[in-house]
C-alpha cells in the first residue's frame, strides 16, 4: 500500500512544495504528471463508457469530501481528467499528492 493512502489531508499554509521534494512525492504515483512550473498533477482514466466514467466521478468527488481536498475534474464521454492543485500556498501541496494515491487506490484506470 502507497504510504499517501493512509494519511489525511490537513490545512495547508505557507510555501508550496519545492519542485524537488514534488518530485520525490510525484515518484510514489502512477502515470501522474507535473506540469512545467511545478504548481498541479494531472491524470487522465480512461472508462468503457460514460455510465463507468459518471460512477468513478461519484468516487472521486467523495473522496474529496471526505479529505475536504477538491481536484478540478474534466469530464467526457468516457474519459475524466483530475487535476490537482492546492490554491492555499499556490501551488503543490502534500494533500495534492494524498488525493491522488487514494483516487489510484479506486483501481480505475
Amino acid at each position: 500500500m502507497n504510504d499517501l493512502v493512509s494519511k489525511h489531508c490537513s490545512p495547508q499554509l505557507g510555501p508550496a512544495l519545492s519542485r524537488d521534494a514534488a518530485e520525490t512525492l510525484l515518484k510514489q504515483l502512477a502515470d501522474w504528471t507535473m506540469n512545467a512550473e511545478a504548481k498541479e498533477i494531472r491524470r487522465t482514466f480512461a472508462f468503457k463508457d460514460y455510465y463507468a466514467a459518471m460512477a468513478f466521478v461519484n468516487a472521486v468527488a467523495w473522496i474529496a469530501h471526505r479529505e475536504d481536498h477538491h481536484p478540478d475534474l474534466t469530464v467526457g464521454y468516457n474519459k475524466v481528467t483530475v487535476v490537482f492543485a492546492t490554491h492555499s500556498v499556490a501551488g503543490l501541496s502534500e494533500n495534492d499528492f494524498i488525493g491522488a494515491a487514494k483516487i489510484d487506490a479506486l483501481g480505475a484506470a
